[in-house]
């Protein structure tokens, strides 16, 4: 069966990107797909002469920008459609919501209008998203700007682009930091390693460590630049093949993306998953033609950047005292940290009464 993958790589200034782009077409090459490579948009327009300081102002240059980079991608995915290949591996050198960070709010919100885009719309639609940190955080002595003539940010302002990149992708169901921890050539490995765990390269797994904790500080929570709200409904069905499914509608302030999900347990933290998604129109026939109640769950998730890994605190309108932390790990060993203001109360990864099928209501309805 075609599977096409679209995965961004982006990360701060002189954090190796070039030449990660250039690995991961040698290695998944060598797996089998086809790569494809969508370069760096704003490296396109500046090189032809079209450049926030050569444009009347940078919103126009934003959102000439944002246009070229809508379209550009939407002609690779038609391309990529088109092909024999079975493994399709898309790679956008910077995605959409990279953009975004370098606008005021308000040149952002009339670009949004402009392109009838939200801010979910341009992070989502990608499958997952690789964050290479910059050199100028853990790796200070190689931070340099040798290899780009046009890099004019001091180590300072690498780290403060790094952020706000970080920030402005927290949120998506996948993103994935590399840090500086170790040598270079550890930091291109784990970026490669993350990526063939995330296409379920030898088998799709997942492996989830979920944990039991106090009622967080929603207010500290709100106040992070690395955590960001989303709102998410599961609902569980059998479908008209009566194969048992997970839906979700994920996104905030209206706008949403749809999945469907199919698990089989191996051990408490370690699941085959397989997943793609859905149109909303596709979402509601599957909705629609379940052959039994549906049964639902509604929570708020915060995704949390901490330490380079990626937390999701789910909290639940039926509990004001606990929540539920998870980590999505490539080993079941792997050390990480939650930071300090998470309270944990113990691990339930084995406890099949914390799982959201569990948890969840029964319903003759939808959510639309």
């Amino acid at each position: 069966m075609k599977s096409i993958n679209k995965i961004v790589i982006t990360g701060g200034p002189c954090a190796g990107k070039t030449m990660a782009l250039g690995r991961i077409g040698e290695h998944f090459t060598e797996l089998g797909y086809k790569v494809i490579f969508i370069p760096e948009t704003a490296t396109e327009l500046i090189s032809s002469g079209i450049a926030p300081w050569t444009c009347r102002t940078n919103y126009d240059y934003q959102l000439c920008q944002m246009k070229m980079q809508i379209e550009k991608e939407r002609i690779f995915e038609e391309a990529a459609d088109s092909m024999d290949a079975e493994k399709i591996l898309i790679v956008c050198d910077r995605g959409l919501t990279d953009n975004t960070v370098y606008m005021q709010e308000e040149d952002l919100e009339r670009i949004l209008s402009q392109t009838g885009e939200n801010r979910v719309s341009l992070r989502d639609r990608y499958d997952a998203v690789f964050h290479l940190v910059t050199a100028a955080k853990g790796a200070e002595k190689y931070y340099s700007s040798e290899n780009n003539p046009a890099r004019r940010e001091s180590p300072e302002q690498a780290v403060m682009t790094d952020n706000k990149l970080i920030s402005a992708w927290t949120g998506h169901p996948h993103l994935r930091i590399i840090d500086n921890s170790g040598s270079f050539e550890d930091k291109l490995k784990r970026l490669i390693d993350e990526i063939e765990f995330f296409l379920g390269e030898p088998e799709p797994l997942e492996i989830e460590r979920k944990y039991l904790i106090e009622y967080p500080d929603i207010r500290l929570l709100s106040s992070l630049d690395t955590c960001r709200k989303v709102e998410i409904v599961q609902s569980y069905i059998t479908n008209k093949n009566g194969q048992q499914v997970r839906l979700r509608r994920r996104g905030e302030n209206g706008n949403y993306i749809y999945f469907e999900t199919f698990k089989q347990s191996i051990t408490g933290t370690k699941r085959i998953e397989t997943e793609r998604r859905l149109t909303k129109e596709e979402y509601i026939t599957q909705m629609d033609e379940a052959e039994n109640k549906k049964r639902y769950i509604i929570k708020d998730r915060y995704c949390l950047v901490y330490k380079a890994h990626y937390f999701e605190i789910d909290v639940y309108p039926f509990w004001n005292d606990k929540a539920v932390a998870e980590i999505e790990l490539k080993s079941e060993d792997e050390y990480f940290e939650f930071p300090d203001y998470i309270k944990i109360i113990r691990e339930v990864s084995d406890d099949p009464s914390y799982r959201n099928f569990a948890l969840a209501r029964e319903t003759e309805g939808s959510f639309f």
